[in-house]
């Protein structure tokens, strides 16, 4: 019966350490500044006379 009790609680245990994971994962994901979308090549366009 210990050995059962043991791997519960070292399935509960990894379980959490997961969802820990994740949620800081999720947390350095939002912390992050969102970058500007500028491109880095611009063309001038030609004047297009009538």
């Amino acid at each position: 019966m210990s050995r059962l009790l043991a791997a519960a609680l070292t399935v509960v245990a990894a379980a959490l350490l997961a969802l820990g994971a994740a949620l800081g994962i999720v947390a350095l994901l939002e912390a992050t500044p969102d970058q500007p979308n500028t491109p880095l090549i611009t063309y001038e366009q030609a004047d297009q006379g009538s």
